[in-house]
């Protein structure tokens, strides 16, 4: 069941929104799959078997789903058997793969699913649903996407409030040509390899609730 069959009575505007998706994501893995295939061998040579990353992850209104990627990180623990920190295992075939965006076309299978979209707000670990505020829980209304309005407007590289700000506002503003638009500009930022990670940190660091209230921002549309 897709996040469409979900509804009850979607839009038109919605339906065509997964028609886009099963459009362009299936369209995608074809044109891809060589890259794909040269991606999995190189992953089988850098980080060993299995080659994706699967994690849980909440989809729209919370439900969760088995997100895919190609791995970035070994399995490398310490004495204590815990994981090392992410920024000890994450090898240079790993840095590349997330500095390209790389590593998240195996989420095009999300989307043939129906577990997500092209364009959304990224779907986070299921452990912050407890620790958003009212307000950033609205980030569920829709679909989880490859892309969206916080990518665009900084990636890893802002802080908290600002990115669930922002997916907070990407909901409340929707349309097909705001999508249109964060595929156009998320191509340009993929180019430019903008915003990959938090100062400091590998990726992201962890989200314990907001601190201050942050506004839903925009821009002109």
């Amino acid at each position: 069941m897709s996040w469409l069959d979900e509804l009850e009575d979607p839009s038109p505007a919605l339906r065509a929104k997964r028609a886009l998706d099963l459009a362009l994501a299936g369209g995608g893995l074809v044109a891809l799959s060589p890259l794909l295939l040269g991606i999995g061998a190189l992953e089988l040579y850098a980080h060993g078997w299995p080659i994706f990353f699967v994690q849980r992850r909440p989809g729209m209104g919370g439900r969760i789903f088995e997100i895919l990627k190609f791995r970035t990180m070994t399995d490398a623990r310490g004495p204590d058997g815990e994981l090392r920190p992410d920024a000890e295992r994450l090898t240079a075939f790993g840095r590349f793969l997330r500095s390209s965006s790389l590593d998240e076309l195996p989420e095009l299978l999300n989307i043939l699913r129906g577990e997500m979209s092209l364009v959304g707000p990224r779907p986070l670990l299921p452990r912050y649903l407890a620790r958003y505020s009212s307000e950033q829980t609205r980030r569920h209304e829709l679909p989880p996407g490859l892309t969206g309005w916080a990518q665009i407007h900084g990636r890893n590289a802002i802080g908290w409030d600002e990115k669930l700000a922002f997916d907070v506002w990407y909901v409340e503003h929707w349309s097909l040509a705001l999508d249109a638009r964060i595929l156009f500009e998320t191509a340009w930022k993929v180019l430019r390899r903008e915003g990959i990670s938090a100062d400091g940190e590998a990726t992201m660091p962890e989200f314990y609730g907001s601190q201050q209230a942050a506004e839903p921002q925009g821009g002109d549309v």
